[in-house]
């Protein structure tokens, strides 16, 4: 399932936060594949060094790269189908402070888990998650846009924000591995646990009460 857009609700302003990010994540995975493994590796979490109080600066520039081609397509479509809404009802500011947040407590959470791993983790998987979990909280009856592709069968639908979101966040309870080659780097399924958690306790701390009720004017 790829959710394409929310078709509930029309956003009041552009989500320029929301496209500033993808743009950081686009631009971070042309530098990786200018720069190949090395590059990787230096900025990648490597959870021993983090508990070792080493290259602590990765827990924020890991959030912008990707694995390969379809980890960033992947992770770009969720960001797209689900942050604009998040950021509207935010407001830029605090949007860009719960996406951070929520990333650094999701690479936290997969260095808890694993603190002797050498493996690279890399990803935007953790702080999507977050705000897939603000969204869970804040437009749960939406009707969300989304791409079905079951074998040979392909379908556009609409499924309601939280069956979806639901959904998704039973897998990764099901799962509980890496999403990407470990050889690589990835970001494993504990952390889209945590920021899917961080986002769904938090989303009402960073709303604003403004914009909700502009929200709810017009509708």
């Amino acid at each position: 399932m790829f959710p394409l857009e929310d078709e509930s609700r029309r956003l009041s302003r552009f989500p320029i936060v929301t496209a500033f990010i993808i743009a950081l994540n686009v631009s971070a995975f042309v530098l990786e594949l200018m720069g190949g493994d090395a590059f990787v590796t230096q900025w990648s979490v490597i959870p021993a060094d983090i508990v070792a109080g080493r290259h602590l600066i990765t827990i924020l520039t890991a959030l912008f790269m990707h694995a390969s081609w379809s980890h960033i397509l992947g992770n770009m479509v969720f960001l797209w189908a689900f942050g604009p809404e998040i950021e509207d009802a935010m407001n830029p500011w605090r949007y860009a402070a719960f996406y951070l947040a929520g990333g650094v407590v999701s690479m936290l959470a997969q260095v808890a888990a694993d603190p002797g791993s050498t493996v690279p983790n890399l990803g935007a998987s953790g702080a999507i998650a977050a705000v897939m979990g603000a969204f869970l909280i804040t437009y749960p009856r939406d009707q969300i846009r989304t791409l079905l592709i079951i074998g040979w069968f392909v379908r556009v639908t609409f499924i309601p924000a939280a069956l979806l979101i639901g959904f998704w966040f039973l897998i990764q309870l099901l799962s509980f591995g890496v999403v990407a080659d470990v050889q690589s780097g990835g970001v494993a399924y504990m952390a889209h646990i945590a920021g899917m958690i961080f986002g769904a306790v938090t989303a009402r701390l960073f709303e604003d009460p403004r914009r909700l009720a502009e929200q709810r004017g017009e509708d």
